[in-house]
């Protein structure tokens, strides 16, 4: 069973996310659109797991199949959609993971979703806060049972989600 551990921000987590994504732009060379870091590692100031989310946004999410060869050589385990539709989702690190990658189609609302979350995040430093504290007190309730600590945090985070996704569409408006 992986352990919940929240730690402090961590400036390296932007390198590493640099470091990892240079690897999938090669791999995903012809198809990319773009890569993001996304997911609490990429929000200054904000308490994680140190676990690196990266999205890269593709032309056909199909084609990502054609390369789970290449990603199980870079060290990832594919999970396929993972229980969101039309992602593709990767993790490295077994029982300690280091890395997550949801892979999306150029247009998918997941994207969205994502952006605007960690966006909303970054502009709102209660809400960072808030979240914060919350992961922090899951994580001390839960620190063996990773399923526990998600489900702890799914209202908040998909209340969030909402919210931030109609700032975000706001703001893009403008």
């Amino acid at each position: 069973m992986r352990k919940v551990e929240v730690v402090e921000y961590d400036t390296a987590w932007t390198e590493k996310f640099e470091d990892e994504s240079s690897r999938l732009e090669r791999l995903l060379d012809g198809e990319l659109i773009v890569i993001h870091h996304i997911g609490s590692t990429s929000v200054p100031g904000l308490d994680a797991k140190p676990i690196i989310d990266i999205m890269p946004v593709v032309r056909q999410i199909e084609r990502v199949d054609g390369l789970i060869g290449h990603m199980e050589a870079l060290g990832y385990r594919s999970f396929g959609e993972h229980g969101i539709p039309r992602r593709r989702f990767f993790a490295k690190g077994a029982d300690v993971r280091t890395v997550h990658v949801h892979v999306f189609e150029e247009g998918d609302e997941g994207v969205v979703r994502h952006l605007a979350f960690r966006d909303y995040l970054m502009a709102f430093p209660d809400v960072r806060a808030e979240y914060a504290a919350l992961k922090q007190q899951l994580a001390s309730q839960h620190p063996e049972d990773i399923e526990s600590y998600i489900q702890g945090k799914q209202e908040w985070v998909s209340e969030t989600e909402r919210v931030a996704t109609l700032w975000y569409l706001s703001q893009q408006q403008k």
